[in-house]
């Protein structure tokens, strides 16, 4: 959506950025009475922080079952709140939000779980690990009973992306990138069709391009742009 970020409180006068703080409420005083002091320009990334310790401090004192909910819950939210817009500038895809998606499903995952392996259990662990610090565990390392958690989760970080991109491609025109959204749509639903199961090499295609996409923009990078026009070509899906 479009806002003016920069404000001022008709009441005590008071200038901040809404692109720091997320909130119209005047940080000095509580006042909820201000104005825009700028043009409306687009915004989709809320502040938010992911944060796992006080779960992380949980592990050993509650069933895996409670600790995972918990999990999902705090992951949902801060997915919910993350965009890629921020006063007008795309921003890149970020290694916390790409583990706070696979996390909480991940996290969904055991939750409903009859049973869960040691090997489960483990890869759960690891990954509320370092999630906070946008550390995940690399592909060979994924348990064959969660490439679907990476494919599906890797598949709708990368549906988020693209939208947000769409939207930034509003005020800056590009058909060459348009078409390579097109493209990369195309795979991610054929991905999302297969539930996320597909190999965790495949899942990481999806987001290599979308990067690439973002640093073509971001950066002016031409080769970022030849390089997601040659994975596209040669995306195939592996199971």
């Amino acid at each position: 959506m479009k806002i003016r970020g920069e404000r001022e409180c008709q009441s005590c006068g008071t200038r901040w950025s809404y692109y720091e703080t997320g909130s119209v409420v005047c940080p000095e005083c509580g006042s909820l009475r201000s104005v825009g002091l700028d043009d409306p320009t687009e915004h989709t990334a809320s502040p938010a922080a992911l944060e796992l310790s006080a779960i992380r401090n949980l592990v050993d004192e509650q069933p895996l079952a409670d600790v995972a909910e918990t999990t999902a819950e705090t992951c949902r939210e801060y997915v919910r709140k993350r965009g890629f817009i921020r006063g007008g500038e795309l921003q890149p895809m970020d290694d916390t939000y790409l583990a706070a998606a696979e996390l909480r499903l991940a996290a969904e995952e055991l939750t409903h779980a009859m049973r869960v392996t040691d090997e489960e259990e483990y890869y759960f662990l690891d990954l509320l690990r370092g999630a906070d610090r946008g550390e995940r565990p690399p592909a060979d390392d994924v348990p064959e009973s969660l490439h679907a958690v990476r494919g599906l989760a890797y598949a709708r970080a990368v549906d988020a992306y693209r939208s947000d991109v769409r939207r930034y491609l509003d005020e800056h025109p590009d058909e060459t990138v348009r078409g390579l959204l097109t493209t990369l749509r195309d795979h991610q639903k054929r991905v999302e069709a297969l539930d996320g199961d597909v190999s965790p090499r495949t899942a990481g295609e999806l987001v290599y391009v979308a990067r690439s996409i973002g640093r073509a923009l971001i950066d002016d990078d031409e080769t970022a742009l030849a390089e997601a026009q040659r994975r596209l070509d040669e995306f195939d899906i592996d199971l």
